[in-house]
């Protein structure tokens, strides 16, 4: 779907989330109109988009022109023809229900997308009419998503395919990433991965392993940098020559360990391993694997220099250790 052809997408909260979609929509060239139930959220919102509209601008983020976003007083006005709405609300299942319902009244066919972090798409819908139940599906974001394109579709039982089809047309059309969850579970794919991450990290400073300052660092300047380039699964299959299917053999067991001590019993299994080798196979032939670790080393040498830069002028406190070596 190019960009002429989205007519305008309705946010419905002014939030951090209702705003930062309507920067990420806007930046790209797709009309906004928003809403949100407190006028002085609405005056915030105003000042909030300009400040990050130029900030895009200002970093070459913004490939054109941004489109307007106007802000009204109902759900219905907000609705009306649009292309997508992605409703914004706190995390109550009942008033994300309600605010989806009306704005189903006045805008057939459309994706009702809701930017929940956690309840799933067949609760939102309970209740609502066939119609607009077959329209329901999350559309959750990264935080800021005009920083983090993904954006994750989570259909429920009862959505149709061409919903889903349409609403990454949408998000497509607005430079955003979407990725499609097959099946609704409780944090999607996001929240379970970096939930999991939480709960080592707790695990770790609890046990005295390292301090909250350290594991930041571990994750900032080691597995958030590399990662941001290549992915778990990438990572994995770029670590050994062997690719993935060598990596899991010399390391899986070590980590299956690691999982049973926090009580998780869920070793990669043979199939599991030779399912995810085809894919990445598929993606990567080991023939080009050499080709791939370059353009890997070379992408992280420029986050590295970038990196390096914005450090010294935040200039963080330092580690752990130099404070350890710093010490008589």
């Amino acid at each position: 779907m190019s960009r002429g052809r989205i007519a305008h997408v309705a946010v419905l909260g002014a939030g951090s989330i209702g705003v930062g979609f309507a920067v990420a929509f806007a930046a790209h060239g797709v009309p906004v109109v928003l809403w949100d139930p407190f006028p002085e959220a609405l005056d915030r919102a105003r000042t909030d988009l300009h400040r990050r509209l130029r900030l895009l601008a200002d970093h070459g983020l913004a490939p054109g022109q941004a489109a307007p976003v106007r802000t009204v007083e109902s759900v219905e006005e907000a609705a009306s023809d649009a292309a997508l709405v992605q409703e914004c609300a706190p995390e109550r299942v009942e008033v994300k229900r309600e605010l989806l319902a009306a704005a189903a009244t006045v805008v057939p066919a459309v994706p009702l997308a809701s930017a929940t972090s956690a309840i799933l798409p067949s609760r939102i819908a309970e209740g609502m009419p066939a119609e607009a139940a077959a329209r329901v599906l999350v559309a959750h974001p990264a935080n800021p998503p005009y920083l983090l394109p993904v954006v994750e579709l989570v259909p429920g039982p009862t959505t149709v395919p061409e919903v889903v089809r349409r609403a990454d047309e949408v998000f497509r059309g607005a430079g955003m990433h979407p990725v499609l969850v097959h099946r609704e579970v409780e944090g999607f794919v996001l929240n379970r991965l970096q939930g999991a991450v939480l709960r080592e990290a707790y695990c770790l400073v609890r046990d005295g392993v390292a301090s909250v300052a350290d594991v930041d660092e571990v994750v900032r300047s080691a597995l958030g940098r590399r990662w941001s380039v290549t992915g778990p699964f990438e990572t994995a299959d770029l670590n050994t020559r062997g690719g993935i299917a060598s990596h899991a053999d010399k390391l899986g067991p070590a980590y299956a360990r690691m999982g049973a001590e926090r009580g998780q019993h869920d070793p990669w299994t043979a199939e599991l391993v030779s399912r995810v080798t085809a894919e990445r196979r598929r993606v990567l032939p080991l023939d080009d694997w050499d080709r791939r670790v370059l353009w890997r080393d070379t992408a992280l040498a420029g986050l590295t220099g970038h990196w390096t830069e914005i450090r010294r002028a935040d200039d963080p406190a330092p580690s752990s250790a130099a404070r350890d070596q710093e010490r008589p």
